[in-house]
């Protein structure tokens, strides 16, 4: 088992690891529980009742968190002539085509989130392994392949976030920050629950939320009762 510091073990003592918590009071535990002398981000693990084997029962998807991450996401986009323009209006940290993807090619990876119009995907394809294995390949269910360049910036500024189903049958998503207070956490956890059950496969059987718990960064995880999301 992993040996852990002092305050980590004080903070432990803060939660109880075999009680399941109503949503806000685990977030305040959580917020209690943090230690670090850093602004930590607020994670919570969902676990699903599905098969992370079966196509039919993939849960991916988006969801505007309501109060934002905390994090500041540096946006690129790939786009020409009216659609750079737009994007660059809407706020994008980096815009353009071929010049972005050379930049790409000589090891040049200053940023959180690709958005690339439709039209540019046959180059952008060109960089499939050096975007795909950082997780920053633009996808149409992620809403990063579009030509409303403009609605795509802004909701990735104003906290869109992307989950998906782990081999293990998790969801592991970031809600905020420690700084936040509660109620704005409250509220993006169950933003997030919200989307999840939206995104239920018809495949799906038997009990679709089996867990749920929350975290900070270097902290103990709470652990929240499924029953308020059902």
């Amino acid at each position: 088992m992993a040996k852990h510091g002092k305050k980590y073990v004080e903070a432990a003592k803060l939660i109880d690891s075999e009680t399941f918590y109503e949503p806000s009071e685990a977030v305040e535990l959580v917020k209690k529980a943090a230690t670090a002398k850093f602004d930590e981000t607020v994670e919570v693990a969902v676990r699903l009742g599905v098969d992370p084997r079966k196509q039919d029962q993939a849960v991916r998807g988006v969801v505007v968190l309501p109060h934002g991450t905390g994090k500041t996401q540096r946006v690129l986009v790939f786009a020409k002539g009216d659609k750079a323009k737009e994007a660059e209006a809407a706020g994008a940290d980096y815009v353009g085509d071929q010049d972005m993807i050379n930049k790409i090619q000589q090891g040049w990876f200053e940023f959180d989130v690709c958005v690339a119009t439709p039209d540019m995907m046959s180059e952008v394809g060109k960089l499939g392994r050096l975007l795909g294995g950082k997780g920053l390949m633009p996808n149409p269910k992620a809403g990063t392949v579009t030509f409303d360049v403009s609605k795509a910036v802004q909701e990735i500024k104003a906290g869109k976030i992307e989950y998906r189903l782990d081999k293990a049958g998790q969801i592991h998503a970031p809600i905020g920050k420690v700084s936040f207070d509660a109620t704005q956490l409250n509220e993006n956890l169950k933003a997030l629950i919200d989307a999840l059950n939206r995104a239920k496969p018809a495949a799906a059987k038997g009990v679709y939320l089996k867990g749920i718990a929350v975290s900070s960064t270097m902290g103990p995880s709470a652990r929240v009762s499924t029953a308020s999301y059902r």
